[in-house]
């Protein structure tokens, strides 16, 4: 679903504009985006929970010439499944 599509979608579920589901979404984004900045869990029940996971500085190897390469500490955002998202899926 592209993010078009995904805007038509809610517009047309929660019976508003597609101007006014587009800020929706967007800031339900900017929100969790906020969120993980400051190192909160933002959970939404029944769906699952984003948060921020640290990966550890370590060495990588370039694919072409099999070179070590080492590849700084970086933070990465996690999405955790809830189990009612899980059980609805399988």
């Amino acid at each position: 679903m592209t993010k078009s599509e995904l805007i038509d979608a809610v517009a047309s579920a929660a019976n508003v504009s597609k101007a006014d589901a587009e800020r929706t979404i967007g800031a339900f984004f900017d929100t969790v985006v906020a969120g993980a900045k400051k190192g909160d869990k933002v959970a939404w029940p029944g769906f699952g929970a984003f948060s921020v996971t640290q990966r550890p500085a370590r060495t990588g190897r370039n694919p072409r010439t099999g070179e070590p390469v080492q590849i700084k500490a970086s933070n990465a955002m996690k999405f955790s499944a809830s189990s009612t998202l899980k059980s609805t899926l399988n």
